[in-house]
């Protein structure tokens, strides 16, 4: 994997140098890019493995340089049919695929789709893709802020399975329907015998709005102990005018409290992120941000009052280049119970400060 590592950073020195116009673009169906992410985080509170706290899934070391996410991806796309394949390393991928064995650990994107009418954008894709659930995504570049929030590194990344979709001709509407391995999973959970599934729709009816609404439900545990999870995600980002935008999302979920229970768990997170780009080259984003699972669904802390947690952040970007771009972050979390170790003891805050390098070819 080191090896893989050095590689994107060689490529992507070698692909900085190369810029293409809009018509001089190779016309090719194969097709290559890549990304990577160096970062610096400092916990204030030095955790002592280094690691911050275990609910914390993207930029999780602390007081070291490492790389957050690197892939190289290759793409195949015609009329007809499309493929992508990306394999990747970094805290993101240890982190997030820790239960992934072999292999499997190293795949960040691995699908086939084929479009099942000509006339139509009707797609059938099987694979494993990116999740359809929030407005976050593990690149960092994409993001408004730099690290994830807490609703993203607490539902899936990425999923596995088959899904078909459609996107209107005025590209307004988007509607899918999934069959999947479970909550974030390549492979199932031993003993699961029962697929998930999920839905989304997004209502996009110009530049300056979208809507979306994404669903889950299924068992992410053995038969012998399942559990049916109930969950929705919903999200709106509006573009106010050249320079403010703004997302509004909010997550809530159930789950049986036992199997076959009547009785629901459930865990709710509101996000509000604001953006200002006053140049075109720069970028500041504040983050605030709410997350309730008292019965430790997602989050367990075996504290009294479970996981209850404000969060605040603030970011600054710059873009150096078009595809090269410099982030600073500060974020403190701030939960009812003790839960943050700290010299020995738990508190109940957290601090943290990022900086980020975010180079794509």
């Amino acid at each position: 994997m080191k090896n893989l590592i050095l590689a994107v950073v060689v490529i992507t020195g070698l692909a900085g140098n190369i810029t293409y116009a809009e018509d001089n673009k190779p016309n090719t169906a194969l097709t290559f890019n890549g990304y990577a992410e160096t970062y610096y985080s400092y916990d204030f509170n030095k955790p002592i493995n280094n690691t911050k706290p275990p609910f914390i899934y993207g930029y999780n070391k602390s007081n070291e340089t490492s790389v957050n996410l690197a892939f190289v991806k290759g793409s195949y796309n015609t009329d007809r049919v499309r493929a992508n394949l990306a394999l990747a390393g970094g805290s993101y991928m240890n982190a997030n695929y820790a239960s992934e064995p072999g292999i499997l650990n190293n795949i960040y994107e691995s699908n086939v789709g084929l479009k099942l009418f000509n006339k139509n954008n009707l797609w059938l894709d099987v694979g494993v893709f990116a999740s359809h659930i929030g407005f976050e995504s593990a690149i960092g570049k994409d993001n408004w802020a730099l690290t994830r929030s807490m609703g993203a590194d607490n539902t899936p990344y990425y999923e596995t399975g088959a899904k078909i979709s459609y996107t209107s001709e005025n590209d307004v509407w988007f509607v899918s329907a999934l069959v999947l391995n479970g909550w974030q999973h390549i492979q199932r959970v031993e003993g699961n015998s029962s697929p998930s599934f999920g839905t989304q729709v997004t209502y996009k009816p110009s530049s300056k709005l979208t809507l979306n609404s994404s669903t889950f439900i299924g068992n992410d545990k053995p038969d012998s102990i399942k559990k049916m999870r109930y969950f929705h995600n919903f999200y709106g980002i509006f573009q106010l005018n050249t320079k403010f935008a703004a997302v509004l999302g909010f997550d809530i979920g159930a789950e049986e409290k036992s199997k076959g229970s009547s009785v629901m768990n459930t865990w709710f997170n509101p996000t509000i992120i604001l953006k200002y780009t006053p140049t075109t080259k720069t970028a500041i984003a504040i983050r605030v941000e709410y997350y309730d699972d008292k019965n430790g669904v997602i989050i367990t802390t075996n504290t009294p009052n479970g996981f209850k947690t404000w969060g605040f952040s603030t970011n600054f970007d710059y873009s150096i280049a078009n595809n090269i771009v410099w982030r600073i972050e500060a974020k403190t979390l701030s939960s009812n119970d003790t839960i943050y170790k700290k010299n020995n003891n738990y508190v109940n805050n957290n601090t943290f400060v990022t900086t980020a390098l975010a180079i794509s070819f």
